[in-house]
């Protein structure tokens, strides 16, 4: 049965669209030129950046057995790549495909120039090397990305027009698409380079924090570590999925909940002694203080909600603004029953520290009250496993 090339084509361009990944993106067409043509071989060079030349990515066929991956490497000033590189094939033979017939006639046609003739011969060579009757490059903007090679046909019969027209076609459509997805590979990293650098930097303002608190070494770790842990435990005892975003939020708000002690004076937070109403409520502003250090960063009002509402109680007594309930977001809640916890098991100055099974006894009694039960209950969870 005939090949209907035009809707090949419009499909593989359909599913190039939503293809990211540039290896998926190449196997696709080796594998379309294998299967839909009836080729013996295909294979697919890449341009490496690292390498500094052109890598074979993706082979299938015949050839395959006998080529590994990822070790053969035509430098990008091989006789090959100059020729596909200055466009030669397309003034020449009318087209952007390099025919191994077509060339081998051209040799010997004398309307080649002397110097294009060793070249092309050169060239030829290769192919043959490579088992590869057809050459087909990948340009975008006129930078050559990489190059299709395809084998003989199955059948021993030369490759029709239509069927070289569809292969530079379709490779062309990679080009663009090979660009897209090398571009948003590089978005990807330049979003995690930022990513890691801002939780860097967040952990050094941590850092900072408990450097001032000196009774609290280790306290926002500990805090960061407890709140994952309970959001993983609730995310699957409930059917509320806890996305990365909300998990992403958590673990910035754990390590920055205490940021606004830095406004606090520091004979408060390392008095011996029981504090003072005024001491009591100066402790207290905390919460706002540290909501306004981080209000100019947009990229943190999700961990804001953490950092602002932690000490808010289930029950409503809680401050800065005595929310009540659901109304306290589940971020909030969290870090409160890690930072309640952690504190109750820590030294403090003006007390020593529970043992463990009074602190897990506290909030079991405080579910409902001061603590969101089902976040009490993840707690308690992991307690009884020894998770926490």
């Amino acid at each position: 049965m005939a090949i209907d090339y035009k809707k090949e084509l419009q499909n593989a361009a359909r599913n190039m669209i939503f293809t990211h990944d540039t290896d998926l993106l190449i196997k696709m067409i080796v594998r379309m030129a294998v299967n839909k043509a009836k080729i013996t071989h295909a294979s697919f060079f890449l341009y490496n950046q690292d390498k500094q030349g052109y890598l074979l990515t993706v082979s299938k066929g015949s050839l395959s057995k006998k080529v590994p991956l990822d070790l053969i490497c035509i430098d990008k000033d091989d006789v090959l790549i100059r020729f596909f590189r200055e466009h030669k094939n397309s003034f020449i033979f009318g087209r952007e495909a390099l025919v191994y017939e077509e060339a081998k006639a051209g040799l010997t046609s004398g309307k080649i120039k002397q110097e294009t003739r060793q070249q092309l011969a050169q060239v030829l060579y290769q192919m043959e090397l490579l088992e590869t009757v057809v050459c087909v490059p990948s340009y975008f903007r006129d930078k050559l990305l990489g190059f299709l090679l395809l084998g003989r046909k199955s059948n021993g019969r030369k490759f029709l027009d239509e069927e070289l027209d569809f292969f530079v076609a379709l490779n062309s459509n990679v080009a663009m698409a090979i660009r897209n997805a090398q571009l948003f590979k590089e978005l990807e990293y330049e979003l995690d380079r930022k990513r890691q650098m801002f939780l860097r930097t967040t952990i050094a303002l941590a850092a900072a924090i408990e450097a001032k608190d000196h009774y609290t070494h280790g306290h926002t770790t500990r805090v960061t570590s407890f709140s994952l842990e309970i959001a993983k435990r609730i995310d699957r005892n409930t059917r509320k999925t806890l996305n990365d975003k909300f998990l992403e939020d958590l673990h910035v708000a754990s390590l920055l909940h205490d940021i606004g002690k830095i406004g606090v004076p520091e004979h408060i937070l390392n008095k011996r002694s029981e504090l003072t109403v005024g001491e009591r409520n100066r402790i207290k502003e905390h919460p706002m203080i540290g909501v306004n250090i981080l209000k100019p960063i947009k990229e943190l009002e999700g961990p804001m909600l953490g950092v602002r509402y932690h000490h808010e109680r289930f029950d409503g007594k809680g401050y800065p603004e005595g929310l009540k309930g659901e109304q306290i977001p589940l971020v909030a809640s969290i870090i409160s029953v890690a930072d309640s916890f952690d504190a109750m098991t820590t030294d403090r100055p003006y007390r020593q520290a529970l043992l463990k099974e009074s602190a897990v006894n506290e909030i079991r009694s405080l579910s409902g009250r001061q603590f969101c039960p089902s976040v009490a209950d993840a707690f308690l969870e992991l307690c009884q496993e020894g998770k926490i």
